[in-house]
């Protein structure tokens, strides 16, 4: 009795054509969730890793130059009574745009400089 080789090779043939279909139908599907997740996803993952908290919002992006205590160092003005000379508007517009030769524009987004703007306005 001879056995057909032809049978077993077509097995294994089906069968990695049926693993491609499968996998091509897994990725399609991947690929949707990965466009719908970056398409509505990115604002949920900026609001969800930056804060709104305006101390931290100073603790992460402004302390290591206007000080802990908002006093101020030696290439950074003191912040204390930073709202007697500043009004809200204008600390945002600091904030965002920067000044020359000083401080850098566009360390927080605009949202946070708002929060970050109206903390710091009220500091009389």
């Amino acid at each position: 009795m001879k056995k057909n080789a032809v049978i077993p090779y077509a097995i294994i043939a089906s069968i990695g054509i049926l693993m491609v279909i499968v996998l091509s139908t897994a990725g399609v599907f991947q690929r949707e969730n990965i466009q719908q997740e970056a398409e509505g996803g990115e604002e949920q993952s900026a609001e969800e890793g930056e804060s709104m908290d305006p101390e931290e919002i100073f603790q992460s992006n402004c302390m290591s130059c206007h000080g802990e205590d908002l006093s101020g160092s030696g290439s950074a003005p003191a912040l204390t009574e930073v709202g007697a000379d500043h009004s809200k508007e204008d600390i945002k517009k600091i904030i965002i745009n920067g000044t020359d030769g000083g401080m850098p524009g566009g360390l927080v987004n605009n949202e946070q400089a708002d929060k970050l703007a109206e903390w710091l306005s009220e500091k009389k």
